[in-house]
């Protein structure tokens, strides 16, 4: 890449339906030559937007599950007489036992102390990972399995591939589509990244959430930005939420007005610049004002 350092613009929101993955998409267009990672693992999506052809397809091991060999097992019930998820099944005899994959914590309890040994410990498959082609670029996404746990470590690999694929290809821009919240999955997205964009509404939970999160961006020592949605609901609230944007040391990068024509957007597969939206123009203005080009 010429030495040049790879930029990385985490979109991030207190909580969810703020409106950060629309905004997210809407960036991918107006850059040039972005890597897109979808962070978001628990409810992934900018594919419903990008409409992306998956050209590589990844297992995401993590953790490990207790089973059974039946075989094996002497149905002496030492394992579920220790487990304290309530994850071991037994038949009405009590002679067959199994281990209920969706309980199981994956402790090894059960493993190190199963008298004949019967138990087997392996990795467990938690999801998986993509990586795509989109119109706006290569995106990184995954999809965490159904009660599947380590999210953040999830994340972490969303990242790790995006970046690796960016000083490969020559790509100067990374776009993260976070997570909503502060959790581990929203650490795990904002660790080391260069830039913040926290994007929220004009409520009371909207004020409260920002708040959260501009302390954790701070934590972390994370250059953050604020950018209100639909914030003609409620311009009284919008401004609250500014002062309190700058209170805490964060730069406004615009505001957004509320635009049916969004959800028409996201019906027909498209980012709101690439429609005729009013909120297009908005969106546009926040772009300009990160200077991210």
């Amino acid at each position: 890449m010429s030495g040049e350092k790879v930029q990385e613009l985490v979109i991030i929101s207190g909580k969810g339906g703020t409106g950060k993955t629309s905004i997210t998409a809407s960036f991918a267009v107006l850059a040039k030559f972005p890597i897109i990672a979808d962070c978001d693992v628990d409810a992934a999506d900018m594919h419903l937007i990008l409409t992306p052809s998956i050209r590589e397809r990844h297992e995401f091991r993590c953790g490990n599950q207790a089973v059974i060999r039946t075989e094996d097992c002497t149905g002496c019930g030492k394992c579920m007489e220790l487990c304290r998820f309530g994850a071991i099944t037994a038949d009405g005899e009590g002679r067959l036992y199994g281990v209920d994959p969706v309980a199981c914590e994956g402790c090894g309890v059960c493993v190190r102390f199963c008298p004949a040994s019967a138990i087997d410990f392996p990795e467990s498959l938690c999801g998986e990972w993509m990586v795509s082609e989109t119109r706006c670029g290569p995106l990184i996404h995954a999809r965490l399995g159904i009660a599947a746990e380590n999210s953040g470590k999830l994340v972490s690999t969303v990242r790790r591939e995006a970046k690796r694929i960016a000083e490969e290809n020559g790509h100067g821009l990374i776009l993260v589509d976070g997570p909503p919240g502060i959790g581990c999955p929203v650490i795990a997205s904002l660790t080391g990244t260069s830039r913040v964009l926290i994007v929220t509404e004009p409520t009371i939970s909207g004020e409260h959430d920002l708040d959260r999160v501009l302390k954790l961006a701070r934590h972390f020592g994370i250059p953050a930005a604020v950018c209100v949605n639909k914030w003609d609901l409620n311009p009284g609230m919008t401004e609250r939420i500014e002062d309190l944007a700058v209170r805490s040391g964060a730069v406004i990068a615009g505001r957004v007005r509320y635009d049916r024509a969004v959800t028409l957007a996201q019906i027909r597969e498209k980012a709101v610049v690439e429609t005729d939206a009013p909120s297009a123009g908005d969106i546009r203005l926040v772009w300009e004002s990160l200077g991210l080009y």
